[in-house]
């Protein structure tokens, strides 16, 4: 077999649930992804976010800012019984340790299944040997086995945006080894951190008989497989310039007539169980039952933008914050001051990048996540001259890197308050030594690197993969 050319000169196909079409602006992955396609001439398959009643075959094909698209449209069928049902009722609570959450039904894994061999098909209809297919993500697990079992020889890699769990939580999937078999099938599997690296390594050795044969590869089968750890960034650089553009500044001082001489504290996730937002808020409540000197001087602001809010979960969670907010604020809020401010709807990422900047504390405090790039947000949007204190959780993928933070264990209240105290107290020589080392991090490894990091895997193996 002749060796693939290097990948810097090969297309790049980009296989994801959503793509940024109709979106250009978007942060993060799109951005990442939108420049390595427009330069290679590349692809994005995806879902077009358009539900049907009936079934529809066609791929949709268009362009948009240099970059082609590939965009499948679901039945009202596919979308409840692959999207809600098995990504999002058993993969995404299995992944978070939710075990709880999860709803294993025969019907779910059908449409997933199905919904894979769709996105299959449409890659060896719109690619050729030579491309490299990079796939993002739970949604699809199955997509290399599938183009191999279709004789349709493609170079894939996959990447993970979310917890790899330990193995003892995997196996409790009916269909993990099914899943498992398709990870194994890419030939580059990247993953957030140390812990989800050592988590897929056990799974493999331990449930499939793999053989690790050097730092990054293991053999299964006849299949050689490259497991790399890829913690995802962002354009940190990119960031810090829209904290001090004019929309950035015109939220922060929409929030400062509100906050007039107090704090910021600041929270900003989608509204999710793996968040960790009730005891967010129950740690607050800690603060101000713990050290009353700070009624009225402080303010926390939590923005939610709903997410899944079909899901019954997601709606409980609502509500739930709804009630524990109205609760806090009428325990120790006072005419001229509301403890906690809860926003569940979304900002724009120049305004969330103005508000970040205002803020004091950072408080990123999820139960599991696979990264948080609120977390590097948050430092990329600060000050160099009087930088705000990052708050992190211990169960964030971010914290392995990000270690000047002040690193909490989010189901501890009183850990949650401490912390949120010290950074308050925290002297400014001390802000900008922890700020510094985190941004000059967050640069190091930002989004461009990652994306770099991960393609190199294709010309690190001697054999062409």
């Amino acid at each position: 077999m002749n060796k693939p050319r290097p990948h810097s000169s090969r297309r790049l196909v980009a296989v994801s649930n959503r793509t940024s079409f109709g979106s250009p602006g978007a942060g993060g992955l799109a951005v990442a992804l939108s420049d390595t396609l427009a330069e290679t001439g590349g692809l994005w398959i995806g879902w077009s976010g358009k539900i049907f009643d009936v079934p529809r075959r066609r791929v949709n094909l268009t362009e948009e800012g240099g970059v082609s698209f590939a965009l499948i449209d679901m039945s009202k069928a596919d979308y409840e019984g692959f999207y809600l049902g098995y990504a999002n009722s058993v993969l995404w609570p299995v992944m978070h340790n939710r075990l709880d959450l999860a709803v294993f039904d025969s019907e779910y894994f059908a449409a997933y299944v199905a919904i894979n061999q769709r996105f299959a098909q449409a890659i060896a209809n719109q690619t050729t040997p030579d491309d490299i297919i990079w796939v993002q993500d739970y949604h699809f697990f199955l997509l290399a086995k599938q183009l191999k079992e279709q004789n349709c020889p493609r170079q894939t890699g996959f990447f993970l945006h979310i917890p790899f769990p330990a193995p003892e939580v995997f196996r409790s999937i009916p269909d993990h080894r099914l899943l498992g078999e398709g990870l194994c099938a890419y030939d580059v599997v990247g993953l957030q951190s140390p812990h989800d690296c050592k988590n897929f390594s056990r799974y493999m050795q331990e449930e499939l008989g793999a053989e690790q044969v050097s730092e990054e590869r293991y053999r299964i089968g006849d299949h050689t497989l490259t497991l790399r750890l890829c913690p995802i960034g962002i354009d940190a650089e990119g960031f810090s310039q829209s904290a001090t553009s004019d929309t950035a500044e015109n939220a922060a001082q929409k929030l400062a007539k509100f906050l007039g001489d107090r704090h910021l504290i600041i929270g900003v996730d989608r509204m999710d169980y793996s968040k960790g937002l009730p005891q967010r808020f129950e740690g607050m409540a800690t603060l101000f039952d713990k050290y009353p000197i700070l009624h009225g001087t402080i303010s926390f602001t939590q923005i939610a933008p709903p997410s899944r809010s079909v899901v019954e979960e997601y709606a409980q969670l609502r509500q739930q914050l709804d009630e524990l907010s109205g609760r806090i604020n009428g325990d120790y809020g006072d005419l001229d001051w509301i403890p906690i401010r809860y926003l569940a709807r979304g900002y724009e990422r120049d305004e969330l990048a103005g508000l970040y900047r205002l803020a004091r504390v950072g408080l990123v405090t999820p139960l599991q996540d696979g990264m948080n790039l609120v977390a590097k947000e948050y430092i990329a949007a600060q000050d160099p001259e009087d930088p705000g204190v990052l708050v992190l959780s211990q169960f964030a993928g971010a914290a392995e890197q990000m270690k000047e933070a002040l690193i909490i264990n989010p189901h501890d209240r009183d850990a949650v308050a401490d912390a949120v105290l010290t950074a308050l107290n925290m002297p400014l020589a001390e802000r900008k030594r922890r700020w510094r080392a985190l941004y000059d991090g967050i640069c190091r490894q930002d989004i461009t690197w990652w994306r770099g990091h991960f393609l190199a895997a294709f010309d690190s193996d001697p054999a062409g993969i």
